[in-house]
């Protein structure tokens, strides 16, 4: 059984993180207005398969939504995400 990991806007980095055993995992992000735009994904590589960014990515897009922002995403890994979970493709 994995501990729970908790997802955390880092606004002071501009992105969303969780904490891994001394490492970090990470979605970049820029805010410019009304509109939110994910840059990267990150998961250090030991940590892969676990659903990591799956769980930093529904947090990052919740956040979108309830912020009232628009995504624009230049990151190969929210666009798939995305894809997969066509309740967010309204933001786009």
């Amino acid at each position: 059984m994995t501990k729970e990991r908790k997802v955390i806007n880092n606004k002071a980095e501009s992105r969303f993180e969780i904490a891994l055993d001394g490492q970090v995992a990470m979605i970049e992000y820029l805010e410019r207005g009304e509109t939110i735009v994910f840059t990267h994904t990150e998961v250090p590589p030991e940590f892969g398969g676990q659903g990591i960014a799956a769980k930093m990515a529904g947090t990052a897009l919740d956040y979108a939504r309830q912020n009232k922002l628009k995504v624009t995403s230049l990151c190969s890994f929210i666009d798939s995400y995305i894809n997969r979970h066509p309740e967010f493709k309204e933001l786009l």
